[in-house]
């Protein structure tokens, strides 16, 4: 039980600490960090993708697989769909001040709550195993890395000082550690591992992958870029897959 918590809250941490990133992000030329965003965004699509077919699906498989847990995914691809769409159409209103002031505040709110669920998801993983709880943190990092940098963006767009978007930034990431120990304290055990919180995950990264990341991608129009996009997106998956040999 120690080492759940342990490996857990230490893997959440992590994640927390890519919200930082932005600073980076500052020293290096625009042209070449919108390249390697673009590869890296390639490479998370991947990953989310790899984690939900070599190890949420089969986790969820070997506890049950019905009609019950396919609406358990259906939902949560609803429940994502929704709250998409509520942000979306809070920041097309608005005159152009309040529309970057409402921006930046719905920014945090939305953020801070995909964090949240990213530690439920991230604490549920590590109640159905050590292997799935990694390949999910593996996964989750790589998603974040981009949208961090384009949270840290929009926030310095808004208005804000460098210091005060890395601070709310941080803010808003230590969500996913409230996420992740709510569900230890409810779920106490291997055993407890919820399935709803799976299919969650499953339905999240789903969603993530093909609703918001590959559009992006479709942008691209040079041959050559698309092509180490699908290079990228294939290591994304064959990460997820070298994580196999963790079981």
């Amino acid at each position: 039980m120690l080492n759940l918590w342990v490996y857990t809250l230490i893997s959440v941490f992590i994640v927390s600490l890519i919200s930082l990133v932005g600073v980076v992000t500052l020293s290096i030329n625009e042209y070449r960090l919108k390249k390697w965003l673009t590869y890296l965004v390639s490479f998370s699509a991947g990953a989310l993708l790899g984690d939900v077919f070599l190890h949420l699906l089969p986790e969820i498989s070997e506890i049950s697989f019905g009609a019950k847990e396919g609406l358990y995914i259906l939902l949560g691809l609803v429940i994502f769909f929704v709250l998409e769409r509520f942000i979306l159409w809070q920041h097309r209103h608005g005159q152009h001040e309040e529309h970057v002031h409402s921006l930046v505040y719905l920014t945090q709110v939305g953020d801070s709550l995909h964090n949240f669920i990213d530690g439920l998801i991230i604490a549920g993983s590590f109640l159905a195993g050590p292997h799935v709880g990694i390949a999910t943190t593996i996964a989750v990092i790589f998603h974040e890395i981009p949208q961090e940098i384009g949270n840290f963006a929009i926030l310095l767009h808004g208005g804000w000082s460098k210091n005060k978007a890395l601070l709310y930034n941080f803010v808003s990431a230590l969500f996913a550690v409230l996420g992740a120990v709510i569900v230890l304290l409810f779920f106490k055990s291997q055993a407890g591992a919820p399935v709803w919180l799976l299919c969650l995950g499953a339905a999240s990264f789903i969603y993530i992958s093909l609703s918001d990341i590959v559009p992006q991608l479709h942008l691209e129009t040079v041959a050559k870029k698309s092509f180490w996009q699908l290079i990228w997106f294939l290591a994304g998956i064959a990460a997820m897959a070298l994580l196999l040999l963790l079981e």
